[in-house]
């Protein structure tokens, strides 16, 4: 792991690209490596209407919430949209039973699909990525018909405290991804033009057995090449073990997210 790249995360002006080429890189290896947005997943599974026909799959990754989808509603079309082309090469690969997944790479804060055009949007951890939120709900608002649904999973403040403390070195404080508040969230919902919004905040928390495993869960969610590029020496990959190790558990070293689900109604 030596001059490996620091899992800092920051938003230059060509973050879009940045995200796209992690998360493309990250595309063959996700499935098995993102057990922890898997999980976080489900709970937003519990929360879909009994009826959706016009489905949006946002940040859709590998096409695995998008194919659950088309099989949940047997009388809908889901479309799985993402920003990394290496995604969508994995999601067309995975055969589709159902014939009525398609697959769109796009930017969410600008989406080419028409006006009042979805009943349902499922995003699971996808627009904390996104650096214009409003732009991103805005979008959501336009393309659902009245009545529609969002919902969304994504990350509050706190979230990967325990890598930050870790990766922090003298002079070098960590930077994380600059995760967006609660409050920040319910803003721009209201001002997209939602009539109902609800956000329920929750604090999931994963172990893995070691560092190499913790960098491997990041890694899996282009957390880790989607960094600063600053290089690493063994005496800091040294600090971040001895430190992450203090804070050890029984069940392992801990990982915290503070998860955010948004429900949504235009």
């Amino acid at each position: 792991m030596n001059g490996a790249a620091q899992p800092h995360l920051t938003t230059p002006p060509d973050w879009p690209r940045r995200v796209a080429h992690a998360f493309s890189r990250a595309a063959a290896d996700y499935s098995r490596l993102a057990g922890a947005q898997q999980v976080m997943g489900e709970r937003l599974w519990e929360r879909l209407p009994e009826r959706a026909t016009r489905i949006l799959d946002l940040g859709c990754g590998p096409g695995h919430w998008s194919a659950r989808l088309a099989e949940r509603y047997p009388a809908g079309r889901v479309v799985g949209l993402d920003l990394a082309s290496g995604m969508l090469e994995v999601a067309r690969r995975t055969p589709d039973s159902t014939g009525r997944t398609s697959w769109l790479c796009a930017d969410a804060a600008i989406m080419p699909l028409a006006d009042a055009s979805l009943d349902l949007v499922f995003s699971n951890l996808a627009i904390q990525w996104c650096r214009h939120l409003d732009e991103v709900l805005a979008e959501l608002y336009r393309t659902l018909l009245p009545g529609g649904r969002a919902l969304i999973n994504t990350l509050g403040p706190g979230t990967l405290s325990e890598v930050a403390h870790a990766w922090e070195r003298p002079g070098h404080p960590a930077t994380l991804l600059d995760f967006r508040s609660r409050d920040r969230h319910q803003a721009a919902a209201r001002l997209a033009g939602f009539r109902r919004v609800t956000i329920t905040a929750s604090r999931p928390r994963f172990h893995y057995p070691d560092l190499a495993g913790v960098m491997a869960s990041i890694k899996g969610i282009g957390a880790q090449t989607a960094g600063n590029g600053s290089r690493l020496t063994r005496a800091d990959l040294a600090r971040a073990r001895q430190r992450y190790e203090a804070l050890r558990e029984p069940a392992g070293l801990p990982v915290t997210y503070r998860l955010l689900t948004l429900e949504l109604e235009s």
